[in-house]
């Protein structure tokens, strides 16, 4: 994998590039829609390719471990051949279920105990085998094995937490080192940076992320409850210690402002169910403010959802249509709601970037953090 920095806006840390994987190239700054469990929810793969133009997706390690299981994965020729999607794949670790999953779970040294929540059943992750578990999945990018802490989070727990987190980093390097991928094409470890909201915690993980030379780096452990101003300060903070020559992947944010406020701190990559959730209840975000579908005054409104966008779910139907699928519980409107909100985050980072490269980032961002989070 190779990261290329094509261009730098004067007035922010905002950056655009080009990472190429064995599975095609991504634009940065990307949004990548998140397929939990080989699916992005209520979106198909051809939705997700010629509607959307999405580049990279997500699936999660803790829930294709549970289902399909490994051994489907395995017999399918991982899970690019599983779900038919031949573009990039990053699998997380299943560090932000252990965090998630607190009242059935157990974090020694060794790894993490847990109980299923299908059927119960105990299973244990250690960083070896979330390793393991990834190489079966055959993801262009995955992450290394974490503790997600809470928010708040008392200093002495986090500190210990990294430090573990620190251990299990090297653990999952010197697996990943001395295995090989099953099918063919390279896989790329991504090392997480950790600390809670806590300055020293923040540099100190940085700094050794920075030192063990991987491909690219993530932050983690934000967007789970903190104030978005300590959001940014841990971003910018993280974000200058980092290699500039490595992309950097924020782990699960956030709202439109969310991200355009992180790439201008020198995020490259994002990912968050917040569009498919969102739009799963009704709300779209669109180019002129944020929207609930499902309100009386969309009810004759026969616009588009926003014929700023590119793709059929956000041209093609109206406000009022996909208003009246809501009201009627009919399948279609969250399918529609959902392509649209991907059709918006996607062609929100493509503008970024676009800005980015034209050396007009910083102004437009100012305007548009603003346009994008109004409520209509």
């Amino acid at each position: 994998m190779t990261f290329d920095l094509l261009a730098h806006d004067p007035a922010t840390k905002a950056r655009a590039g080009m990472l190429h994987t064995a599975h095609g190239a991504v634009e940065t700054p990307i949004f990548m829609p998140v397929g939990t469990a080989g699916t992005v929810k209520a979106v198909s793969q051809q939705t997700l390719k010629t509607d959307i133009d999405a580049q990279i997706i997500l699936g999660n390690t803790y829930h294709l471990y549970l289902r399909p299981g490994l051994d489907v994965l395995r017999a399918a020729g991982g899970l690019h051949r599983f779900n038919g999607w031949d573009r990039p794949i990053l699998t997380d670790s299943g560090g932000y279920q252990v965090y998630s999953l607190s009242n059935t779970r157990k974090i020694k040294e060794e790894g993490v105990k847990f109980r299923s929540h299908i059927d119960g059943s105990q299973h244990l992750f250690s960083p070896e085998g979330v390793m393991d578990i990834q190489r079966v999945i055959g993801a262009d990018i995955i992450m290394a094995f974490d503790e997600c802490t809470p928010w708040p989070c008392a200093y002495d727990y986090a500190a210990r937490s990294l430090d573990m987190t620190h251990r299990w980093l090297q653990r999952c390097t010197a697996c990943f080192d001395a295995t090989e991928g099953l099918y063919g094409y390279e896989q790329n470890l991504f090392p997480i940076v950790q600390g809670s909201t806590f300055r020293d915690l923040r540099v100190k993980s940085a700094e050794f992320v920075a030192a063990q030379g991987r491909a690219g780096n993530a932050i983690g452990g934000l967007s789970v409850g903190e104030p978005a101003e300590l959001m940014y300060e841990m971003t910018e903070l993280v974000c200058d210690i980092l290699p500039a020559d490595k992309p950097r992947y924020l782990m699960g944010v956030g709202t439109p402002a969310n991200i355009l406020e992180n790439i201008a701190l020198g995020v490259d990559m994002f990912d968050c169910v917040m569009p498919t959730r969102n739009a799963r209840n009704g709300m779209l975000f669109t180019t002129q403010g944020i929207m609930n579908v499902t309100n009386l005054r969309w009810a004759t409104d026969f616009e588009p959802i926003d014929a700023a966008l590119p793709g059929p779910a956000s041209t093609f139907y109206s406000r009022a249509y996909v208003r009246h699928l809501f009201q009627c519980k009919e399948l279609l409107g969250p399918q529609i709601a959902s392509a649209h909100n991907l059709a918006f985050y996607l062609w929100l980072v493509r503008e970024a970037r676009k800005e980015i490269m034209a050396g007009t980032f910083g102004s437009w961002k100012e305007r548009m953090v603003k346009q994008v989070m109004t409520r209509l």
